[in-house]
């Protein structure tokens, strides 16, 4: 067998497309059905197990606001960029009326993240800016879909031994986060599937925004919570 045949037998979808039988368009939209059906039973399925949690969370978070410390944002690949989107809802309310909370996302410093990888190693990346950027009565939220990422689960530690409150994002059985004692608080999305737990993930912290900002009104008493101006702002 040629060397082209056998990498054909191996990688058909490698293949010349004109030798690719065409994918009917009922076969995609059935995908899309059932990834949609799926996404919205993961989230069902984590929302009524562990709605609680959530609320306790919030008030968690809503408390640190109130002692006038900040929330500190981490993660790795996707959830990098889940940390950074989680840090900028508090930082730039997309709700008008709503106040700007101090939010910092661990991993948006391309140079310190290198600097410290290269001269330390990776797994020191957000311990070395906790120990910097991090103060007593703070939290930090980690987001990690497999709860083994060891960068975060050194940085727990770290945050715990400076009394920060450590809130933890992850999926399928929870990883090593979802035992550790380095976290207060672990919300597990029960899917192995990377896509659905992110997508859960989106809506989870979106949720906890509102519930912050719906429990920090509330301190301001009706008055405030009724002349606040809740439409959102387009981006």
């Amino acid at each position: 067998m040629s060397s082209q045949s056998f990498l054909s037998s191996l990688y058909p979808f490698l293949q010349p497309s004109s030798h690719r039988p065409e994918i009917p368009d009922a076969d995609l939209l059935q995908s899309v059905q059932k990834k949609s059906h799926d996404s919205r039973a993961v989230i069902h399925a984590f929302f009524e197990h562990q709605g609680a949690v959530v609320i306790a969370v919030a008030k968690a978070i809503a408390t640190i606001y109130r002692s006038h410390r900040r929330i500190l944002t981490m993660g790795n690949g996707g959830s990098s960029c889940d940390a950074s989107h989680l840090a900028v809802e508090f930082l730039h309310p997309v709700t008008a009326g709503r106040p700007a909370l101090p939010a910092l996302n661990l991993a948006a410093d391309q140079a310190m993240m290198t600097a410290v990888g290269n001269d330390v190693g990776f797994e020191q990346v957000f311990v070395r800016q906790l120990e910097a950027q991090g103060q007593t009565g703070d939290g930090v939220i980690g987001i990690s879909t497999s709860g083994n990422s060891d960068n975060l689960l050194r940085a727990f530690c770290k945050a715990k031994d400076m009394g920060i409150l450590t809130i933890g994002l992850t999926g399928g059985s929870g990883g090593v986060m979802a035992t550790s004692p380095s976290l207060d608080h672990c919300l597990i999305v029960p899917t192995e599937s990377i896509h659905r737990i992110q997508e859960c993930h989106v809506l989870i912290y979106h949720i906890l925004w509102d519930l912050v900002h719906t429990l920090l009104a509330s301190d301001r008493g009706p008055t405030a919570s009724s002349t606040e101006d809740h439409h959102e702002v387009p981006r």
